[in-house]
């Protein structure tokens, strides 16, 4: 890993933490390929925030589908390109599947997912972002998507305990956990540099970056 040449990078975290736009920052400093799973484009998202039980299976499969057909694009692609970056893993699916699917739509999708995510590509790091749920809400309120305003904090709670989980046994590929809650990585050079140089250390196993809250 190094800043010439990092190779395959995810960011990852929950809903309102800043993973896209890190992404897009980190793609735009690397002049990478960028994916990302586009949320504007999935046409059950709105049904689902409106009543999760109805529209959970649809949203999860939309996801799964673009999600798998992208991640297949980047492995048959052109392997000789230096640097990708995207803001999801595709592990990532099935988390919200188990969280918002029952048992019977959830089997059903899990035959769905081993199909669809067979040899998928390993990063070479994932830079997981986290911070407390009232931070999330707070950054959630600000971006001001119509479509996101029936996001609760009990349900981003629940997602956070779960990407803790997750993350607590993630072992696939090198792991750069980051506390986001107290930095601005899309318009403060000093913490986005201070983040490069841990990318550029960051060559195996986990780490993490807790740097110090902003000064007023």
């Amino acid at each position: 890993m190094s800043l010439r040449n990092p190779g395959f990078i995810v960011v990852e975290g929950p809903i309102g933490v800043g993973k896209t736009t890190l992404a897009r920052r980190l793609a735009e400093t690397f002049g990478s390929e960028l994916l990302l799973e586009g949320a504007d484009e999935n046409p059950f998202l709105k049904r689902f925030y409106r009543d999760p039980r109805q529209g959970a299976f649809q949203t999860q499969l939309f996801f799964l589908m673009q999600r798998a057909q992208q991640m297949q694009s980047l492995r048959q692609g052109d392997m000789f390109q230096p640097v990708r970056v995207s803001d999801y893993l595709m592990d990532k699916d099935r988390l919200f599947a188990q969280l918002t699917l029952d048992d019977e739509e959830f089997r059903l999708y899990e035959q769905v997912y081993s199909h669809l995510t067979l040899d998928m590509p390993v990063p070479d790091l994932v830079i997981y972002l986290q911070a407390p749920v009232e931070v999330l809400m707070r950054r959630i309120a600000q971006r001001g998507r119509p479509y996101e305003t029936g996001i609760d904090a009990d349900y981003l709670q629940r997602l956070s305990d779960a990407y803790t989980r997750f993350f607590y046994y993630y072992d696939t590929a090198p792991l750069l956990i980051v506390n986001a809650a107290v930095i601005d990585l899309a318009s403060r050079d000093e913490d986005y540099q201070s983040l490069l140089t841990r990318i550029a250390e960051a060559r195996s196993g986990r780490q993490y970056f807790n740097p110090a809250p902003l000064s007023l």
